[in-house]
């Protein structure tokens, strides 16, 4: 009896061709995996600053998003988030009115802020932290932004779903007024700078 007969008499099928693609040298290779922003654990936080004495902090409560990434070559291949503008909060309604009127967000022209990512640069130091280049829409007004981003962790939840997760954190700054958001920046009432983090968790499809 030959060595790939006594091979054959004790493997499976499946396991018989893992042994002959190990002797051709031959590795699998994994294929991107689409992932969907799990909404319950999506923030998205903007600071400003207000006429010097503070920064005002607020979020936007509701959005949603997904993407194809592959985590062996650490390679995004398509990513998309929407935010819904009317769902801005700073915890004081009038407020909360004004930021979505005309003066700001006009959410009633505009009632969706979307970000379509085209790329991921991890750096050489740390492959999980990098760059994620995309394009913002605000105001019907599309530009390109550049998000410092850290995938924090990517395994299988320890409970609940106990789908395959990846976490992370991203962050940028942008000048408002490219978008034609101008009210008080030149009075000095409103920055015209907003920081801005995202903090999710996206489970695997």
């Amino acid at each position: 009896m030959t060595f790939s007969n006594r091979i054959s008499r004790r493997l499976p099928a499946h396991g018989l061709m893992a042994v002959l693609l190990l002797a051709l040298g031959v590795t699998a290779v994994a294929e991107p995996r689409e992932f969907e922003i799990d909404k319950d654990h999506f923030s998205i936080m903007f600071r400003v600053d207000h006429v010097g004495f503070a920064d005002q902090i607020g979020l936007f409560l509701d959005a949603r998003g997904s993407f194809v990434y592959d985590e062996e070559a650490n390679e995004l291949h398509s990513g998309e988030v929407e935010v819904d503008a009317s769902s801005v909060f700073t915890n004081h309604e009038r407020r909360d009115n004004h930021v979505r009127n005309r003066d700001f967000l006009h959410v009633r022209r505009h009632d969706t802020i979307r970000f379509k990512a085209d790329a991921w640069h991890p750096s050489e130091d740390d492959p999980r932290t990098g760059r994620l280049t995309g394009e913002l829409t605000l105001l019907g007004e599309t530009r390109p932004v550049e998000l410092d981003a850290t995938i924090n962790k990517t395994d299988y939840f320890p409970f609940g779903h106990e789908k395959y997760t990846l976490g992370l954190s991203a962050s940028t700054t942008i000048r408002r007024s490219e978008w034609g958001m101008t009210y008080g920046v030149e009075d000095g009432l409103v920055g015209d700078e907003v920081h801005l983090a995202f903090e999710f968790e996206a489970l695997a499809k």
